[in-house]
């Protein structure tokens, strides 16, 4: 009787290659070839932020508004069409890459800016501020925003037991400080009438108010924050295995955390101050890029860089469709299609098991 396994049938009934073992190297190269079409995607989305809006544009106006100062359009996409559109576009990356950033710190599959609090923290002291010291304008909200989220992000990174945090616990954490923040800010709107009408739209988080010095003055911060993120997919990469196997790799934990913290910082501070506090991103996007690239943060966080942008200003341009003659803020837009997303990522089972 012969030991060794007879050849492979050669007929239709052998099984598909599983594509997960492709080589390094095919591997590389679909993942660069997709991150390619992710970028087309999101120019044909720049596009048509800047085309669509109470006054429709064609691509031939379009263009000619961007360079011809002498076109009919010109006004129309330099004042209100491009700064709207480059704010969504620094917002939708800070909040996909920051919602990426959490998820691998914590490892935990809720983290988002949103459901831990830490857009709740930076709501919550830009409203202190213009209530309590009227402070006003990009300039003041984001030094306030910037602290705000470094102080929950800390609190609940503690309340959730540090380096032996759980998802669980965060999760509980984040959504306790969540509500008492979001509590809080309700109330001093409704005993400050004048508060209320200069932040109900910041509030719900929207890009309508965008000027092109908002965009200038985003930029550094959300750029540093970038910078950094991307630069820590390789020790976060080695902090999924243990901190002591982290070590035996050469990535220092505490280091790597403190870094985390500070580019989620910048990026929630900085797009939260700009365009209010706007949910889900964060978790949507990562979630969705994870089943293309898999867990590698290296190709992880620049696919989110250039996915979430798509998500936001898609929402964007869909609430202006849907509410005309008026449109729908951008946060409304995003907290619509998170719900049903969220209740689909629950019933699968996997917050449970993570």
């Amino acid at each position: 009787m012969s030991l060794t396994k007879p050849p492979q049938d050669q007929g239709g009934s052998a099984e598909p290659a599983d594509p997960r073992r492709r080589p390094p190297g095919a591997r590389t190269a679909l993942r660069a070839a997709g991150l390619l079409a992710a970028l087309l995607v999101l120019l044909a989305v720049l596009a048509l932020s800047i085309g669509v809006g109470a006054k429709e544009l064609s691509p031939s106006e379009v263009w000619h508004g961007l360079t011809d100062p002498a076109a009919g359009s010109y006004t129309v996409v330099h004042e209100m069409r491009l700064p709207r559109t480059l704010l969504g576009l620094l917002a939708g990356t800070a909040l996909g890459l920051a919602g990426g950033v959490m998820q691998a710190l914590t490892r935990n599959p809720l983290a988002d800016p949103g459901l831990l609090g830490i857009n709740a923290g930076a709501s919550a002291a830009v409203v202190s501020a213009g209530t309590f010291l009227g402070i006003a304008g990009f300039d003041g909200y984001v030094w306030f925003a910037l602290a705000g989220t470094a102080a929950v992000a800390a609190l609940v990174y503690a309340v959730g037991g540090g380096r032996g945090a759980t998802p669980a616990r965060l999760a509980l954490a984040g959504s306790a400080l969540n509500a008492t923040l979001y509590s809080y800010v309700s109330a001093l709107m409704l005993l400050d009438t004048g508060a209320l009408e200069k932040m109900r739209f910041w509030t719900v988080g929207s890009l309508a108010s965008a000027q092109g010095s908002t965009v200038l003055k985003v930029l550094p911060f959300i750029a540093t924050g970038l910078l950094l993120a991307l630069a820590l997919a390789r020790p976060l990469n080695a902090m999924a295995l243990g901190d002591d196997s982290a070590r035996a790799l050469g990535a220092r934990p505490e280091l790597v955390r403190a870094a985390a913290i500070t580019a989620v910082t910048l990026l929630c501070g900085a797009a939260t101050a700009a365009c209010g506090p706007i949910v889900f991103v964060g978790l949507m996007v990562p979630h969705l890029v994870r089943a293309l690239t898999g867990p590698d943060l290296r190709w992880l966080f620049p696919y989110c860089a250039v996915l979430a942008p798509v998500l936001l200003l898609g929402a964007d341009v869909l609430g202006r469709v849907l509410g005309r003659p008026g449109e729908l803020q951008v946060g409304l837009v995003t907290a619509v299609l998170g719900g049903p997303f969220f209740l689909w990522f629950a019933r699968r089972g996997k917050v449970a098991r993570a």
